[in-house]
């Protein structure tokens, strides 16, 4: 099992966007594809409170591959993404990295 942790860095006031596009829109696609997240967390504090950080789980990185790649190129996706970016954009940056569990993990 491994995660991969994603931190999207939002346009300035644009975290209540990308909140709800997730909430509204991305979680169908996710669920859709089978893609499943552990959690999401926004920064109460640290270096910027308009981070979303979220954690997803997968059995391997071809899992991922095939999964992510589905979800990236589903036109009703690139169409609903556009939508809420029309009058601005959200998301600035994204970083992610794959993570994997040491033997004393409690999250395996």
């Amino acid at each position: 099992m491994i995660h991969e942790l994603r931190v999207y860095h939002c346009a300035p006031g644009r975290l209540p966007a990308l909140n709800a596009r997730f909430q509204n829109i991305t979680l169908k696609f996710f669920e859709k594809y089978g893609i499943k997240p552990v959690g999401f967390w926004t920064t109460l504090v640290g270096n910027s409170n308009q981070t979303l950080t979220y954690l997803l789980e997968w059995e391997s990185l071809a899992e991922r591959e095939q999964k992510w790649g589905a979800f990236q190129q589903d036109q009703e996706w690139i169409a609903k993404r556009a939508e809420t970016e029309a009058q601005a954009i959200i998301v600035e940056r994204i970083e992610n990295s794959f993570l994997m569990p040491t033997g004393y993990s409690a999250l395996r």
